[in-house]
């Protein structure tokens, strides 16, 4: 059975398990196994330790698995969770299979220019200009993006 690494900031929900649970479920769903990064048993005697104990767990279940989903909905802002970005780059590093979703699909500098309530400047407040190329998250990852939700994405694996 291949192995789905469910990529995203559901770990920082109050709920995350029970999210993660629910994405795991779909994933037996649709024949595979879902790998939620909450599943690692982390432990540390330090922040520091904690930190890097989660991200070499990560690492490892990417490693493991033969697809990555991510979630790349806007977070704390108009782009993705950094780290969630840092995965994707990752896995497909790796050569594994990754698609992505995200709950808001307008374009980029539109996406940037609301949230951060720009109006129709092509700057953001600190004159930087805003990625304009008509694609929905930064040229780099957007063409993983191809579903507005995490169990659209399973069409797209058959």
């Amino acid at each position: 059975m291949q192995k789905i690494y469910l990529a995203g900031p559901e770990v920082f929900l109050p709920n995350a398990l029970e999210v993660g649970n629910a994405h795991k479920l779909l994933c037996t769903k649709y024949g595979y196994e879902g790998l939620f990064p909450l599943d690692n048993t982390i432990e540390g005697s330090n922040l520091k330790e904690i930190a890097t104990a989660i991200r070499l767990a990560n690492q490892a279940m990417i490693h493991e698995c033969d697809i990555v989903i991510a979630n790349l909905s806007p977070f704390r802002g108009p782009e993705p969770d950094s780290g969630t970005v840092w995965e994707v780059g990752f896995a497909q590093g790796l050569g594994k299979h990754v698609l992505a979703y995200s709950t808001d699909l307008r374009p980029l500098k539109e996406k940037t220019q609301s949230i951060l309530n720009l109006g129709d400047t092509n700057c953001d407040a600190s004159g930087m200009a805003i990625e304009d190329f008509g694609l929905t998250h930064n040229l780099m990852f957007s063409h993983s993006v191809v579903a507005s939700s995490f169990e659209e994405c399973f069409k797209y694996l058959k």
